[in-house]
């Protein structure tokens, strides 16, 4: 059954990173080429930055400054105060793909994912690093052997990350500086997939969490990007709620004025030769019972 929602923005290629911030809810447009924003209901859109190289994962520096992840030239950027993009971090030399979501802590500390392989190529699939850029633009490998880092959120001391290849959401205790401790299933959906071949590998995976958020809980709701759905998950795995919109969903946030509004991007799929040039994605609404934390 198609779970009750609103049409808030439409029209776009492909959308990623959502986030809520200021009253606003502020999303990627990957072929576009766009960092937009807009009011809860889509009123009042905003186009908030150009990226050539195609915007992904978005945060904030503790001063308000905008991070943007740049995906095919692995850089993160930095909007400065008069609009202009600046190259904050380059990670082309920790990264094996495009790069691709990302968090921000409260000291400005940013992690951030990157595909590992060529994906849209079908080329073999290799495990990925996820890298920290601290406030100041240093740079630093957090974490190895990652199947596809994708969304990221902050619970209880821990940095979980969906690893949308890995049949799992991995947990990591954070220390005062910012470095991650040992790797824990913080949620197992089945084996992990031994095949280096696309096509085997999807086919093994029960949930592949790409984007994602904590909520007031310490549950997530997790993008699964090839169950067209959201899943709200609990530690070790459990799944508790599924919020199905009759497509593709690639990523979330919570947000709204009361933080009980679950933001989803959806599309028909993610090729990026099937979206490229197509303006099918949009971004929806579904309400939830938990807020954000």
């Amino acid at each position: 059954m198609t779970t009750p929602h609103t049409v808030v923005l439409e029209k776009y290629s492909f959308l990623e990173g959502p986030r809520w911030r200021e009253d606003r809810i502020w999303v990627s447009d990957f072929y576009t080429h766009r960092v937009l924003s807009a009011r809860e209901d889509g009123s009042d859109v905003r186009v908030e930055a150009e990226v050539p190289n195609q915007p992904s994962g978005l945060g904030w520096l503790p001063d308000g400054r905008l991070l943007v992840v740049s995906m095919r030239d692995q850089r993160v950027l930095r909007r400065e105060a008069l609009g202009e993009l600046v190259t904050h971090a380059d990670l082309s030399g920790y990264a094996t793909g495009h790069l691709n979501d990302m968090v921000v802590d409260a000291d400005g500390r940013a992690y951030v994912g990157n595909f590992g392989f060529d994906l849209m190529s079908g080329a073999p699939v290799r495990t990925a690093s996820l890298v920290r850029v601290d406030a100041d633009g240093t740079t630093t490998v957090a974490a190895t052997d990652l199947s596809f880092p994708n969304g990221a959120a902050f619970i209880d001391g821990e940095l979980v990350v969906a690893e949308t290849l890995g049949n799992r959401i991995s947990g990591f205790p954070v220390d005062a500086d910012g470095s991650l401790g040992a790797r824990r299933d913080w949620a197992s959906f089945g084996p992990h997939p031994s095949s280096t071949e696309v096509p085997e590998v999807l086919g093994a995976l029960a949930v592949a969490p790409d984007g994602m958020c904590a909520d007031a809980e310490g549950a997530v709701w997790a993008a699964d990007a090839l169950g067209n759905r959201a899943v709200r998950v609990r530690p070790r795995g459990e799944i508790v709620e599924s919020v199905d919109v009759g497509t593709g969903v690639y990523a979330c946030a919570l947000g709204g004025a009361d933080g009980r509004t679950l933001f989803l991007c959806t599309a028909p799929g993610f090729a990026e030769h099937e979206r490229r040039d197509t303006r099918e994605a949009a971004l929806l609404a579904v309400r939830v019972d938990v807020p954000a934390p």
